[in-house]
């Protein structure tokens, strides 16, 4: 589904941001990218959608390379949520919702009767059916991050990018957060998140990256990435895992060795 193939970026064109960058994300899969505050990750995660160029090498959806998609052709592909959004105007959550129908309007179209009913029906399906007739600018923070995943959704994409999305929500909105993202994934929809979070790697994800301000340090499966030496190497701070067994299974989570 992506393929990211020797990708280097500058912002200067001269000092590189990271790298010879490689990674391969499958169809389906929930993949999430860590590492410190100013290494790239937003960056890379820009270059991922097409907002910023590569300086050298390829970002492949589905074997395209992601310059030559149009935007409308790209947002029929990839939906993005953002960790933050501020509606200049009132909304209400559903009209919200329905904005993600844009790339299937045509240039001077308008949504249908059924464009509305879809995006009432995405919401029911994320559970938030209730936040239809509120105003946008009105609910919490943890209820717009759902309102902006169900936008996502209701474009259709096969594959949606999460920039950090529970980085300002207190625990239960983070909990519903990561549920709805792990549900997403079990549809069948390839999932790239950004995450300040290593434990909500343990809980949602199917492989994942570790980046430090000298690139990629790891890149694999959550087993092979998710380990004391790779943690501290990325972080710069000893870590230590903890592991403990529920119900026949083993909850893995970590917390700094200070």
């Amino acid at each position: 589904m992506i393929n990211i193939q020797n990708a280097s970026f500058s912002y200067d064109g001269v000092n590189p941001v990271w790298q010879d960058v490689n990674i391969h994300i499958a169809s389906g899969e929930c993949f999430c990218l860590m590492g410190p505050n100013g290494c790239g990750k937003t960056t890379l995660f820009n270059c991922i959608n097409g907002r910023l160029p590569l300086r050298t090498g390829h970002v492949l959806i589905d074997g395209k390379d992601v310059r030559d998609y149009s935007t409308n052709e790209l947002a029929k592909v990839m939906g993005i949520v953002y960790q933050e959004h501020s509606a200049p105007f009132p909304y209400t959550s559903l009209e919200v919702v329905r904005m993600g129908r844009t790339p299937y309007l045509g240039l001077m179209g308008t949504p249908s009767r059924q464009d509305t009913e879809f995006a009432y029906h995405v919401m029911e399906e994320l559970g938030i059916e209730h936040l239809a007739g509120k105003s946008y600018t009105q609910i919490s923070g943890g209820e717009r991050q759902l309102v902006l995943i169900a936008r996502a959704v209701c474009q259709q994409p096969r594959i949606i990018l999460f920039d950090e999305p529970t980085s300002h929500l207190d625990f239960k909105n983070q909990a519903l957060v990561l549920e709805t993202v792990r549900n997403l994934s079990r549809r069948g929809i390839t999932i790239v998140m950004i995450s300040h979070f290593p434990n909500h790697v343990w809980n949602i994800a199917d492989s994942a990256a570790m980046m430090n301000y000298q690139g990629i340090v790891v890149h694999g499966s959550v087993k092979e990435v998710m380990t004391e030496e790779n943690l501290t190497k990325t972080y710069g701070v000893g870590v230590k895992i903890y592991r403990t067994v529920r119900d026949g299974k083993e909850i893995c989570f970590c917390a700094p060795d200070l």
